[in-house]
């Protein structure tokens, strides 16, 4: 496996392959994103992983300075996992000048759910995503196939539209959620945790699957569900951003006949100590 610092260095490299298979992360891996990795493997003839934490994406309060960077391990894990080369840019590499130019959301899709709470987030997603894109894909002559996983729901639906809308040619896949035994989605700030908040965290899903059996029992009243699963949470300790139950297809409140199989997804996301979560399950 391969560890490049600069986009010459990695366009060099890929000038050798036609259809890479491209899993962007911000390092601080777990067995989710080795799942990626997995998924990426028989797509394409060279399997890429980038490490970049995106300053663009975070809040002035939230932990950018504190997110933690493991690159050693990372690429330990990574090579392990069958990646072929890794891009690891230092922050002046990816944003040489100051990134003026950025790409947004649409506001229907964007500004609702973690565009509410963490206003700005996706279009530091969608501006990274975009770059990397263009770094990766550049040269490519075959296939082009980006990896991302389902656990951030609106994000993944966030760069299906914009590849769409910009006519990248490239086929975005989205992975199932890898969990832990009892539930918890894995995420990187589940190392935020403390051994008591660990044993809690699973509240998240269970209260999504509360949801969720609630609207299969026949219960369509979403709001008073909702402000219920939020209270219940907030009554163990927890800050609730929402809990909530949306079409899959665009996010919005489901409407009489949109409670049918397959159309749903129950979103959720809340702080447990100083640790946001997020969680979906479709149903």
């Amino acid at each position: 496996m391969q560890v490049v610092h600069t986009i010459a260095e990695l366009r060099q490299i890929l000038a050798q392959f036609d259809a890479p298979a491209f899993v962007p992360t911000m390092g601080n891996l777990h067995d989710g994103h080795l799942a990626l990795i997995r998924h990426a493997k028989p797509l394409g003839d060279v399997t890429v992983a980038s490490i970049f934490v995106n300053r663009l994406q975070f809040l002035p309060h939230e932990d950018f300075d504190s997110y933690p960077r493991t690159l050693q391990a990372d690429c330990a894990k990574l090579e392990a996992a069958g990646c072929n080369v890794v891009f690891a840019p230092s922050e002046k590499e990816l944003y040489p000048e100051p990134q003026t130019f950025k790409v947004h959301a649409p506001a229907a899709l964007g500004d609702m759910l973690e565009g509410h709470f963490r206003p700005g987030f996706f279009t530091g997603v969608s501006t990274v995503v975009m770059k990397l894109f263009q770094i990766v894909f550049s040269q490519a002559k075959g296939p082009r196939h980006a990896v991302f996983g389902q656990k951030d729901y609106q994000q993944l639906m966030v760069i299906r539209q914009l590849v769409r809308q910009f006519a990248m040619p490239i086929t975005v896949h989205g992975v199932a959620t890898e969990r832990a035994a009892d539930g918890l989605a894995l995420s990187s700030r589940n190392g935020y945790l403390s051994e008591t908040e660990r044993a809690e965290a699973v509240q998240l899903s269970l209260a999504l699957k509360g949801l969720i059996a609630a609207v299969l029992g026949g219960e369509h009243n979403l709001a008073a569900l909702e402000q219920h699963a939020a209270q219940t949470l907030a009554a163990r300790g927890w800050q609730p951003d929402y809990l909530t139950v949306r079409r899959r297809d665009d996010l919005q409140p489901p409407q009489g006949a949109d409670f049918q199989p397959g159309q749903l997804v129950a979103l959720g996301a809340a702080r447990l100590g100083a640790t946001r979560l997020i969680d979906n399950l479709e149903f």
